[in-house]
């Protein structure tokens, strides 16, 4: 059996008994959220256990009572991007998108928690596990367009394979998923009443019969409820369907729904040119031929806003630095970001590649 072993700065938490190795990430007055080195230590932790011989499972969860992840150090990548600390932000997003796609193909089947806040970041640490929880108390989202930024760490890949144009609203309007909405939508597996969480950690590791982590977690499993994701789907279909976000607005308006006149009065306080591109990342998303592709897709993005965008410097400062929720787009409506901003994305190669030789 291998020896229980704390990483690091304890900001992550790895030990091993019984056949499971046990991953918790261990910040929670922020939430768990997810700087580079707690990056480095997870998957260095995973590297550890993939060959040994006395794992044969991992428990990915978080500490405290908020949440598993609420996603990424954004303000460090504001901080790297206003210093013109480009090399920092690209290692920054190769390490986590290197530990996303470590996850989705690990050789022992990873159960995620996400229980609570699960966000952005911490998307990409449950979303892409082999056996993926949540509970009552769950809230996922990708909230990146919020920000002036568009979502990543796998998460289109997720989004692009939701029911419907349901990836195109979670992905543009920064929708909150509760549990239910997280099963409907493909972000999550089963739905586990967080009061049966320790039942369940105890299961995996005394081998409750049946043995194997996808059928202990269904002696635990509860059917959720219809997802409103799943209520609203005519309107989501109808509108998001359109080619653009103001198209996609006035059909939200002339829906005659009231939760779809809300979804437009939403959109009109999020970042237009991180709508725009976004939309189109999902629908390439839908089309890739695997995770990987898209996390390329992703990184090329991404490097594309920190590297010509103001509006990721601006989103953040008005969210978390000023907090004074009145960011200042440029473009400042959907309707004014050109159809060759969209390409220009698209066509945009980050001088270091993602994948490394």
């Amino acid at each position: 059996m291998t020896e229980p072993v704390v990483l690091g700065n304890q900001a992550v938490l790895a030990r091993s008994a019984a056949g499971v190795g046990h991953l918790t990430l261990n910040r929670p007055r922020a939430i768990n959220a997810l700087d580079d080195e707690m990056i480095t230590q997870i998957r260095a932790a995973l590297d550890a256990w993939r060959d040994d011989a006395d794992v044969q499972s991992v428990l990915l969860d978080g500490a405290g009572e908020r949440g598993l992840c609420a996603g990424g150090d954004v303000r460090a990548l504001y901080d790297q991007v206003r210093a013109g600390q480009l090399d920092l932000v690209a290692g920054f997003f190769q390490n986590e998108y290197t530990m996303n796609a470590q996850i989705a193909e690990y050789r022992h089947p990873i159960v995620a928690l996400a229980d609570g806040v699960t966000m952005g970041g911490g998307i990409g640490l449950a979303g892409h596990a082999a056996v993926r929880v949540v509970t009552e108390r769950s809230k996922l989202a990708m909230p990146e367009t919020r920000i002036g930024f568009t979502p990543d760490v796998g998460g289109t890949w997720l989004l692009g394979r939701a029911p419907g144009r349901v990836g195109e609203f979670l992905a543009t309007t920064c929708a909150t998923m509760d549990a239910a909405d997280a099963v409907y939508a493909g972000f999550a597996d089963h739905l586990v009443p967080s009061a049966h969480l320790g039942d369940l950690r105890d299961a995996l590791q005394t081998r409750a019969d049946p043995g194997g982590p996808s059928e202990l977690v269904l002696l635990f499993d509860e059917t959720p409820e219809t997802s409103n994701l799943e209520r609203w789907r005519g309107w989501i279909d109808e509108c998001f369907a359109a080619d653009t976000v103001p198209e996609i607005i006035d059909r939200l308006h002339a829906a005659g729904d009231p939760e779809a006149t809300a979804t437009a009065e939403r959109m009109t306080d999020l970042a237009p040119t991180g709508m725009a591109v976004t939309l189109e990342s999902v629908r390439r998303a839908r089309a890739a031929s695997g995770l990987r592709e898209v996390l390329v897709q992703e990184y090329g993005l991404v490097m594309w806003f920190a590297t010509t965008q103001p509006d990721l410097v601006e989103g953040i400062r008005a969210q978390l630095v000023d907090k004074d929720r009145t960011p200042r787009w440029n473009p400042a409506t959907p309707a004014e970001v050109p159809a060759a901003t969209i390409a220009d994305a698209f066509a945009f190669v980050p001088e270091r590649p993602l994948w490394q030789d």
